[in-house]
């Protein structure tokens, strides 16, 4: 497909409450309605035990199976102008019942750019503190997975055997580049 021209007009085609898709010349794509962005986090346990991450597993509808992922959740579904860190702590929370002292901020990313022009922001979570049970808000039915880190590619592997999705950004895992 040819680059569209950069004053071509872009049209909607369909929205909903979260997803828009759009069409630029014969380039068809999906954006985030509203302007909102997802956090997703990268929630590390230190603790006496060993390192340790937390990941989460829920159905997802279009694969039409459980999904191994990094928790996250939507910036601004809410509340317009929210901050992604104030997202990710909300959604680390409700999601896997932890709290986390300590934030860094990785950077902005793109899923699947060629389709999508949703971006997330990867936060960097330390200083866990289990608050909670988890599991998301009703309805999300997340399971709440804390693993060694000198364990996720046998991890990962039983979980992709056994039928489970695995989301793209679980392989930051197993590449290591963000766990030194």
């Amino acid at each position: 497909m040819s680059r569209p021209a950069p004053d071509m007009p872009v049209e909607t085609r369909w929205e909903g409450r979260f997803i828009t898709v759009r069409q630029q010349g014969s380039w068809e794509y999906v954006s985030r309605s509203r302007g909102i962005h997802a956090a997703v986090i990268l929630a590390i346990d230190d603790a006496s035990d060993g390192r340790h991450v937390i990941l989460v597993e829920q159905y997802r509808v279009p694969l039409k199976v459980n999904c191994l992922e990094l928790p996250a959740g939507l910036v601004g579904d809410e509340a317009a102008g929210e901050a992604p860190e104030i997202a990710a702590a909300r959604e680390l929370e409700e999601e896997t019942g932890y709290h986390a002292a300590h934030w860094r901020t990785v950077g902005e990313f793109y899923s699947s750019p060629g389709m999508v022009s949703e971006s997330f922001t990867l936060l960097h979570a330390t200083g866990l503190t289990k608050v909670g049970e988890g599991g998301g808000v009703a309805g999300e039915d997340i399971i709440v997975h804390r693993v060694p880190l000198d364990g996720i590619e046998d991890f990962v592997a039983r979980k992709r055997a056994g039928g489970c999705g695995v989301d793209v950004r679980v392989a930051l895992l197993l590449a290591g580049g963000l766990l030194a």
